[in-house]
């Protein structure tokens, strides 16, 4: 955890940043290790303080042990109290997360006598690169993902509900270690496939369905992002030859993927080869985003990403095809990179699986 905020430090000196204010519940995790839901972590070169109340005193002095003081506020987490840490830091001018403030809280923290300086992405790219304990976490969600879904396919019927197939499934994921999903499972059935983001209805698996499952597991606050298409019974040729295409272009991104790439270049070869088979309107979301604390980080493979894929940062890699009536088929990974190549999290076969 020093370590980390030793690198949001560098990062202020370079732009004349006396201090950051830290209140998106992720970051405040990510730099002092407190979880809890009340808290302001304030970091300055000569020091680094979690404001928090009573109810989390406790657990706030044994998670930031070593990282942290800890002060404990007597009443809600107000201006004062943050200004009283800077002014005894000499701060003048302080980083905040401009995308983790509402209005009231930003009105708050302006009344204070300091030079405010919206600084999220700065905060939130510290956690790009991760570290060796990060993506062992990683790994671990993944393995719960990959378990989980292994044992689920054996319960897939014809009949089954969308509702009943995430149920089951989200319990797997409990039963096989993980705290929690890190986000809602998604399945579509059939026609339901061609929705991206599919939320589990009551229609049922009927013979011949594709079926779309996007999922993951958290383990200790960290994410995993996997989806896999299935069969149940049968599927008709055009979904089989969907499916094919898809394969293509993921694998074909894994061939390419490599450390120091820049992430647009990444989502093109995807791309291509789908809209050279004819369906590169069917491909409208961007082909993946890093994934940590949070589902959904940096950085971003899309046409218009400018990130490059250093080494130890995540990217998925889910290219799809969604055709409205039909269905729909995405593959995804997710992905570690490193100083030479890439490690592949996901253990799960990518060859059609037909029930």
């Amino acid at each position: 955890m020093k370590k980390r905020c030793d690198k949001l430090i560098a990062k202020l000196r370079e732009k004349n940043i006396d201090a950051a204010i830290i209140t998106s519940p992720v970051n405040r995790r990510y730099f002092s290790g407190f979880t809890g839901s009340n808290g302001v972590v304030i970091v300055t070169e000569n020091g680094r303080v979690l404001l928090t109340d009573f109810r989390y005193t406790i657990q706030a002095n044994q998670q930031c042990a070593g990282v942290c003081e800890v002060r404990q506020v007597n009443r809600g987490i107000g201006s004062g109290d943050v200004e009283a840490v800077l002014k005894e830091f000499d701060a003048k001018r302080v980083a905040y997360e401009d995308a983790a403030l509402t209005v009231a809280e930003f009105n708050m923290f302006k009344s204070m006598p300091f030079e405010l300086l919206p600084e999220s992405k700065l905060i939130s790219d510290c956690r790009i690169v991760k570290d060796a304990a990060e993506i062992a976490e990683l790994q671990k969600a993944q393995n719960v993902a990959d378990a989980a879904f292994a044992e689920v396919l054996k319960h897939v019927k014809v009949g089954m509900t969308e509702i009943e197939l995430r149920n089951e499934f989200d319990y797997l994921i409990r039963k096989f270690g993980g705290d929690d999903n890190s986000f809602d499972t998604i399945v579509g059935s059939g026609p339901n496939g061609a929705l991206c983001h599919a939320y589990p209805g009551p229609r049922k698996i009927q013979n011949g369905d594709f079926v779309v499952m996007d999922f993951g597991a958290r383990v200790n606050g960290y994410c995993s992002d996997m989806t896999r298409t299935f069969a149940v019974g049968k599927p008709c040729d055009e979904l089989v030859k969907i499916y094919n295409i898809v394969l293509e272009a993921q694998l074909k991104c894994l061939e390419v993927l490599r450390p120091n790439m820049n992430a647009a270049d990444l989502d093109k070869t995807a791309r291509d080869i789908i809209t050279a088979h004819g369906y590169g309107e069917c491909f409208g979301h961007s082909l993946g985003h890093g994934f940590g604390l949070e589902i959904h980080e940096s950085p971003y493979a899309s046409l218009r990403s400018a990130d490059i894929l250093v080494p130890g940062s995540t990217i998925t890699v889910e290219p799809g095809i969604y055709v409205e009536g039909l269905g729909g088929v995405r593959i995804e990974d997710c992905c570690v990179l490193t100083e030479t190549g890439y490690i592949n999290l996901c253990s799960t076969t990518k060859e059609l699986i037909i029930l």
